[in-house]
């Protein structure tokens, strides 16, 4: 599974166990608490459910993408 975090600061992909949308929120929603700058969430979620982060390429096709500025988890188009 990738997952593409895309916020103002950042894109970042991400590739770990495959879940379903409603798991990933929970997960991306105890990273996020447990952030103290918005920046570090890719290296909290990674160390919280041991994902791995990948370069990021516009051309990967991603499961998920997870807005951070919105908080909003959804299938790309």
């Amino acid at each position: 599974m990738i997952i593409e975090i895309d916020g103002y600061y950042h894109q970042v992909l991400l590739t770990g166990e495959k879940c379903s949308k409603k798991q990933l929120k929970q997960k991306y929603l105890k990273a996020k608490e447990l952030t103290y700058e918005i920046l570090d969430l890719p290296n909290v979620f990674c160390r919280l459910y041991h994902f791995e982060q990948i370069q990021y390429d516009s051309d990967i096709q991603v499961d998920f993408v997870i807005d951070t500025d919105t908080d909003r988890i959804y299938f790309p188009s």
